[in-house]
């Protein structure tokens, strides 16, 4: 910095010499004019280094500390440091559980059901296949968002725009602008970053962009930046756009079906990370526009004296708190949201008022969620006064967990589902 002071205040060409040896050493190291680019827009560039020597890099941040202004340290690493396997397939080993450290292996699953994250990858495949329009955007998480095979088969239809998510939802609202059917598949939490797009560029526009969100709720190890939250609430309040989750597997082949058909606005769909659960009833309805699935009382033998409504990944523990409940003495009927906008508010209305009261269960932030779009329902069919109780995140940053767990922990236990209902039934008994 003294050194580039006094050369500046030479006379005749000096200074203007000593910038463009700069540059020139500049350009030569750093990849891409990355450091002639930062220069550029008054940053103080520092780099490239070795992104690996730590006793090196901090010694440069204790002198960069000393620098006025913008300091940008450009320091280059290689994924996976230190591990073979990992430097020559940084994809794969990007977030791992358990593996054999000397066989490069990871450890075996257990229950051998399908993730969601696969089932959309080959329903979307699929989809492609027999619809050429079909595209798919990610935003760098080809693999995390299950469209690794989509970008093998269809690589012309297949759009990985790096860490930019607002441009993933702004290119995909062009092309839905020219008929394309574009699916956007972005994380729940990083959908965050593009909700202005959303607004401006595919609600106002009511162009039919298919917004998939991964990692819906709790994601477990990732922990709370990549919780995803806050989805519902974000998306309910815009104009026009449709939300909707599926119970399973295949409700969510169905779900990507139908969103491929829906042409009047952007659809947004949300499921968890993880494998798919069985156990649930395999009668199925056809997906429709703002309508819920009553799945009826565990083993179908008794008129329901109770009801739970879930939404999306909570019909599983739902579907089991109902089952133990029946044993109780308690029939207990399930009704399947499938739709958070527009909902159905005369299906879930009508079984508020035959049950005397009901609950919901969500995955999501309370503020804006699912059971504050059902309170808003009943508010309108003059049914407050029923007694009804709202299961759903607490208003806190959750820490990294086990998912089960972390659902245990935070109040979506079968065990909450079950003395909510009991509750419930109690405040209607009393009323």
């Amino acid at each position: 910095r003294r050194a580039k002071d006094l050369v500046q205040r030479l006379p005749g060409p000096a200074p203007r010499l000593a910038a463009g040896m700069r540059h020139g050493l500049t350009h030569y190291f750093a990849p891409e004019e990355t450091g002639t680019l930062f220069e550029e827009i008054g940053f103080e560039y520092i780099g490239p280094v070795d992104g690996h020597d730590l006793p090196m890099l901090l010694e440069i941040f204790r002198n960069v500390r000393q620098l006025p202004g913008p300091v940008f340290v450009h320091a280059l690493t290689v994924k996976g440091k230190g591990y073979e396997k990992a430097e020559a397939d940084a994809r794969t080993w990007h977030g791992v559980g358990p593996f054999d450290l000397q066989k490069c292996e990871f450890a075996a699953k257990s229950g051998g059901r399908p993730a969601y994250t696969s089932v959309f990858g080959d329903a979307l495949s699929e989809l492609a296949r027999r619809d050429e329009r079909v595209v798919a955007i990610t935003a760098a998480m080809p693999d995390g968002t299950g469209l690794t095979e989509f970008a093998n088969e269809f690589p012309d239809r297949y759009y990985d725009v790096g860490i930019a998510e607002p441009h993933a939802v702004t290119f995909a609202a062009g092309l839905a602008a020219g008929g394309v059917k574009p699916f956007v598949a972005i994380y729940s939490t990083f959908m965050q970053r593009a909700f202005d797009q959303i607004v401006h560029d595919c609600a106002l526009q009511h162009l039919p962009v298919r917004f998939i969100m991964d990692r819906a709720g709790l994601v477990g190890a990732d922990g709370p930046t990549h919780h995803g939250t806050f989805d519902i609430s974000y998306l309910s309040f815009i104009p026009g756009l449709v939300q909707l989750a599926p119970r399973d597997g295949t409700e969510l082949r169905a779900m990507v079906d139908w969103m491929a058909g829906y042409q009047d606005a952007p659809t947004a769909l949300r499921y968890p990370r993880g494998s798919v659960p069985e156990g649930l009833p395999e009668g199925r309805s056809p997906i429709q526009l703002g309508r819920a699935e009553n799945l009826g009382v565990p083993g179908g033998e008794a008129d329901s004296v109770a009801v739970i409504v879930a939404y999306g990944s909570m019909v599983d523990r739902a579907w089991q708190a109902a089952t133990k409940l029946t044993a109780m003495g308690t029939p207990t009927a399930v009704i399947n949201a499938r739709f958070a906008k527009p909902l159905d508010a005369a299906m879930i209305t009508q079984a508020a008022r035959e049950h005397g009261g009901l609950v919901t269960v969500e995955e999501n932030a309370r503020t804006g969620g699912f059971g504050e779009l059902v309170r808003e329902a009943l508010v309108d069919a003059d049914l407050a006064a029923l007694p009804h109780t709202v299961l759903s995140l607490p208003d806190r940053f959750i820490e990294h967990g086990d998912q089960d767990k972390l659902l245990d922990e935070n109040g979506l236990s079968v065990d909450d589902i079950v003395n909510a209902v009991r509750n419930v039934q109690k405040q209607a008994r009393n009323s």
